[in-house]
This record gives structure tokens, sequence and C-alpha cells, in this order.
């Protein structure tokens, strides 16, 4: 069976992020009125390297089970979205990922206050990527140069769980078909199976997403359809914690979001980057 391989130190597996930063990410996400996508997307990928960095941290620090890079897409560049001393860098094991932030930002948090009520306190929040919407959607680049990494990876780590390419746009490519390099980053494997390529569409439209369906029947457009199509069929793992979080999934059920709202965004990110054992 695929996607059963144990991660290990010795036998990590990497996760690439491609973040549309194009100029409609600026644009307010459905249901809210001051929150751009921007924000929205990279305050849940800057919580998502917490969580996984909390996720692998041992007694003698975090352990590289996972190589991460964030990469941004717009105004006619494609590149690493990492800022401070990670700026400019690539595929970036977790240990090193953990220990540089770009900043610390304090933010308030309404938590429990055991009385059934609420309080506000104050957390520090780590920033490794900052909201940026600037140009056009170079999607077909960003998918190229995931190929190019996943493809240097699988070189190195012939046997390691397969890479997730994890892709969160708004927009539609305008720099060439995005099916062809999305087709050739599925078509890699390692020995535990194919690559695994998940969609999200983030909206400003509002409305009911639509999440991880086994279709494309009920997408409203062929922009739409053509993100379905980009991705890869849930593992029987994922859909398995999917099906725990409320989904109805089956073994045709996809990688897919549409329309997506901040929930949406975060479930997206949390069943999308779901792995098997880590030991």
């Amino acid at each position: 069976m695929a996607y059963t391989v144990e991660i290990s130190r010795s036998n990590p597996t990497c996760f690439i992020f491609l973040i549309d930063q194009s100029a409609s990410m600026s644009d307010a996400i459905g249901g809210e009125v001051q929150t751009s996508k921007a924000s929205v997307v990279s305050d849940a990928i800057n919580r998502l390297l917490t969580e996984l960095s909390v996720k692998c941290a041992k007694e003698e620090g975090v352990r590289d089970y996972f190589h991460v890079a964030v990469i941004g897409y717009g105004h006619r560049t494609v590149g690493s979205a990492f800022g401070g001393a990670l700026a400019g860098r690539d595929l970036v094991p977790l240990s090193q990922v953990a220990d540089n932030p770009a900043r610390i930002e304090d933010r308030v948090k309404k938590v429990p206050d055991g009385a059934g009520g609420l309080i506000e306190t104050t957390v520090r929040f780590p920033i490794w990527m900052e909201p940026v919407a600037n140009g056009g959607t170079p999607m077909r680049q960003a998918l190229e140069y995931a190929h190019q990494l996943v493809d240097k990876w699988l070189a190195e780590h012939p046997a390691c769980f397969p890479p997730i390419v994890l892709n969160l746009t708004d927009g539609e490519a305008n720099d060439g078909d995005p099916t062809i390099p999305a087709t050739s980053i599925r078509s890699q494997s390692s020995a535990d199976g194919p690559v695994l390529l998940f969609n999200l569409h983030v909206s400003d439209a509002g409305g009911q997403p639509v999440t991880f369906p086994d279709t494309d029947g009920g997408l409203p457009d062929s922009y739409a359809r053509t993100l379905f199509g980009m991705s890869s069929p849930l593992p029987e793992h994922m859909r398995s914690y999917a099906a725990q979080e409320g989904f109805t999934v089956n073994e045709a059920t996809r990688g897919f979001v549409y329309n997506a709202d901040i929930v949406s965004v975060v479930q997206f990110l949390d069943i999308g980057t779901r792995a098997t054992d880590l030991r």
C-alpha cells in the first residue's frame, strides 16, 4: 500500500506551499469585511509552521521529520516567501524554520476563564512570511518551480513518504496552462507512492465552500474544474482524518477546496499535511 512508510529523521519528507501573491489577494476574503485573502493565507501558513514545530519537538529540540518550502508567486516572480534569516531559501529543515522566524508578533487571543466565559490574553505569534498582493498570477511557473524542488528531493530521498505540494490561490493562471506542470508533479513518485498535489481556491465571493469533493459535477466553472482535475485523491489516512472532522469522503475524494473561507483554509492545511507516523 502507498503512503504507509514511517517518517523519520533519516527518511524525512517535505511540504511545498505555493502561495498566490497576485494583486487580487488584497481583496477581502468571503464573509469578512476587513480581512484580506493574503492575510488569511499568511496567518494560516505561519500558524501551521508553529504547529509543525511543536509536533516535532522533543527534549533535544525540533526533529527534522519535515523540510519546508514556502514559495510565493505574483508580480511576474516566483521564489521563496520566507523572510528574515531564511529569505531566499527553498526547502529548509524544520528545526531551522522553528529557530528562525522573521519576527515575533504579540496578538490578543480569547481563552476560557474557567467559569464559562472568555478573557483576553496576549500570545506570541511567530511570523515567517508576510501577506503580499501584487501583480499577476504566474501559477504555471510556480508549479514548474515546485516540480524542480520535488525532482531534486526524490533524487536524494527515493524511499520517503511522498512530497506534498499545496497550492493556495484565488485566481486563474495568467502564464499558460497549469495542468501541464501539475501532471508532471503528480507523475513523480517515491518508493512509497506518487507525489501529492492539493489545491485550494480562496474566494472573496462568500457562500458555501466546496470542500474535498469527489467529482467536478457541482463546480461552477471551467477554472474550478481545472483545479479539481489538478488535485490528487486524498490518501486513506487523510480521508480517515477528514471523516473524523465531519467530511463525507470516499476513494474518489480529491485534495481540493473551492470558494474557501477562513475556516476552510485552516481545515485544508490541517488535513493536507497529515502524514503517517513519525519515528
